[in-house]
């Protein structure tokens, strides 16, 4: 550790300061990609299928500002429908196939271990 004169203590507490907040931030993005990512992964292949398969190969991940957002790029009007049920048109109800409430708990628990790590060092 180097020395440092009484008169230099701001200077140098400010600039490690400096230094852990930029390494916080740039930790902290990555672990948003992360778990965005991995999130998008998982719903890939704990999707319905369906006849195609086009609406659990469309999960997507990508940057929004300073936000991370996982969404279906290819059917994206099937998420609500099959996550929540939905009326017949001859009278009924289709019940819900739940898949993105557990990812999205996931998804939280996995970000909120990584900023724990992030902060800690």
């Amino acid at each position: 550790m180097s020395k440092v004169k009484i008169s230099e203590i701001s200077t140098a507490i400010v600039r490690h300061l400096q230094e852990y907040t930029t390494e916080v931030e740039e930790g902290l993005e990555k672990e948003k990609e992360k778990a965005a990512k991995d999130g998008a992964k998982t719903l890939k292949a704990t999707s319905p299928k369906g006849p195609t398969g086009k609406y659990a190969k469309g999960w997507r991940a990508k940057r929004d500002g300073k936000a991370w957002v996982i969404y279906n790029a290819t059917r994206y009007q099937l998420a609500h429908l099959l996550e929540k049920g939905h009326a017949k048109r001859g009278g009924g109800r289709v019940p819900g196939k739940v898949h993105i409430a557990p990812v999205e708990e996931q998804v939280i628990d996995q970000f909120e271990k990584g900023v724990e790590k992030v902060i800690r060092g």
